[in-house]
Formats: structure tokens, C-alpha cells, sequence
């Protein structure tokens, strides 16, 4: 997937500020945020999205949801509070088709919805 934004961020031919990396999986702000905590949680490995992910190795679900939870717990946002999202094709938001979960957190009450 050598035209992928994420892949290539992957490779080092795109800069990001990362966050979090393991052997897996990588963490990196993202470029516009929508909370005052925004970072974007890939695999290594591409897949399109969830249920490409599922089809292929769905392990891979559980590597990033763990990462998460790692540098959720480090940065002592588990307390006040996270959320987890991820988009699944253009209609729900999907721009970046390597599959990504975002982190958002860092706001007062309500402020995500319910």
C-alpha cells in the first residue's frame, strides 16, 4: 500500500509525532484535532478498516485496543476519562483508509455526547 498516508507514516517517508510505538503498533497525534487530547492508534500491518481487519487477522484489534489502553493508563487519562473511535468507510468519516483508532479526551462533561 505504498500510496497509504498511514503506511507511509509508517516507513518514516512521512513525519508524525508519535506518542506511543511498540513492536505493532503506533500512536501519533492527530494533524486536526477535535478534542483537546486527539491521537490516532495504527497497526503496523494495513487493513482498510475494522471489519477488513477482522477478516484478516483480527488479533490485530485486540495489539491496538491494547496499546491504548497502555498509554491511556500511563498518561493517567483512564480516571477523567477516553473515548475510542474509529470509522468505518466515507460515510461515517472514513478519509484515511488503513484502519485507525482515535483517542480523544482531555474535555469537560458532555462535551463527546453520549
Amino acid at each position: 500500500m505504498s500510496e497509504c498516508l498511514f503506511c507511509k507514516i509508517i516507513k518514516g517517508e512521512i513525519p508524525a509525532t508519535k506518542i506511543f510505538e511498540d513492536e505493532k503498533v503506533i500512536g501519533f497525534k492527530d494533524l486536526k484535532p477535535q478534542a483537546k487530547i486527539h491521537h490516532l492508534f495504527i497497526h503496523k500491518e494495513h487493513t482498510k478498516n475494522l471489519n477488513d481487519l477482522i477478516a484478516t487477522d483480527p488479533s490485530q484489534a485486540s495489539e491496538i485496543l491494547s496499546a491504548i489502553s497502555r498509554y491511556a493508563d500511563q498518561e493517567k487519562l483512564v480516571e477523567p476519562g477516553y473515548r475510542v473511535v474509529t470509522n468505518i468507510g466515507p460515510h461515517a468519516g472514513q478519509t484515511v483508509f488503513h484502519t485507525h483508532f482515535h483517542l480523544l479526551a482531555g474535555e469537560g462533561r458532555g462535551h463527546f455526547g453520549s
